[in-house]
């Protein structure tokens, strides 16, 4: 029975990793199941996470069940996947939210006291505290630090001064505000930010967008994408605009086609994230809070530039860190 908690049984928009049954009690000391809530798999980044969590779970014989939302935008949608299992009253709820309040309502009707985790998004610590919602700890990217390690890669290609766009992901996303201002802290002195589009985190909508932009300002020397998907689309538009080495085009994430493009030459640099190691130190995190662990309240998931000059490796890493990381939780669990 231990072996089948580590089976996937999947559809599109949920899959558990668990032994049979339905709980009807609240969680106990000894509850280590985990019911984890994540952002759309439309996204790869997100597939990644979720292949990080199951084999997290699979390596600690945890009973897991992923529900994911339709895509980036379900916020509704994913709202209503949690709400679907506040009362499985799972040992510990780990959540990705599509913005910051879309899952505070369903958080609030789990048992009093069962330990959340918060991972790559952050719940809105506000709204949250404000209906008595305590998130046990958030892991993810130092987001701003991103953006200022695009920022440095970003100068490293231009010439000083040179006219830079920025392609922001949906509407009042905190982690797309954060790689954006950090990217424009980071440009200080060196180069200029002259346009912004949004994009909603969307290939097509960043290539129309950047269409635009080339068009309208033949002098642009690059474009930052507050993330990979829209820094792929973008590049494509660098292609069909003949302009191929001549603007430089930078994401976030580190996705596998993403390093592919840097290896091809068509995208300058991407600032990779980890979403398997998010998703590995969601789950331990969440055995450690079920073990009455004390657990850090902020875990910092490591992040690496990718250029040309490292490309084989991060591939041969994929997905893994290029660099060691040293898990915090790890001794929590030995």
């Amino acid at each position: 029975m231990r072996r089948r908690a580590a089976t996937l049984l999947a559809t599109v928009g949920s899959l558990a990793v668990g032994c049979g049954g339905e709980k009807t009690n609240a969680p106990s000391a000894r509850d280590t199941s985990v019911v984890a809530v994540i952002k759309g798999l439309d996204n790869p980044f997100f597939g990644t996470m979720r292949d990080g969590l199951v084999a997290t779970a699979e390596r600690y014989q945890t009973p897991l069940r992923v529900e994911a939302a339709a895509d980036q935008s379900d916020a509704a949608g994913q709202a209503s996947r949690l709400d679907s299992q506040t009362t499985s009253h799972a040992g510990c709820y780990l959540v990705n939210p599509v913005n910051q309040a879309n899952l505070i309502e369903p958080l609030s009707r789990l048992t009093p006291g069962t330990p959340i985790v918060n991972i790559d998004s952050p719940v809105g610590q506000r709204q949250a505290a404000a209906v008595g919602v305590q998130i046990t700890t958030y892991i993810g990217t130092d987001n701003a630090a991103a953006g200022a390690a695009a920022a440095n890669a970003m100068a490293s290609i231009v010439a000083r001064g040179a006219r830079i766009a920025v392609l922001t992901g949906t509407p009042g996303d905190a982690t797309s505000a954060a790689r954006i201002d950090g990217f424009r802290r980071g440009a200080a002195g060196r180069f200029r930010v002259v346009a912004s589009a949004a994009a909603d985190f969307d290939r097509r909508r960043a290539e129309l967008a950047t269409e635009e932009l080339l068009s309208t300002d033949r002098r642009l020397a690059g474009v930052f994408a507050a993330n990979d998907l829209m820094a792929l689309g973008a590049a494509r538009a660098v292609r069909a605009a003949g302009r191929r080495g001549e603007v430089a085009v930078i994401g976030v994430d580190g996705i596998r086609e993403a390093l592919t493009a840097i290896r091809r030459g068509s995208l300058s640099a991407t600032v990779a994230q980890y979403p398997y190691t998010i998703g590995q130190l969601g789950v331990q995190a969440c055995l450690a809070a079920t073990r009455a662990k004390k657990v850090p309240a902020r875990i910092d998931a490591p992040i690496q530039v990718v250029t040309s000059a490292n490309v084989a490796r991060a591939e041969a890493n994929f997905p893994e860190p290029i660099e060691a990381f040293e898990n915090p939780l790890a001794a929590l669990l030995s």
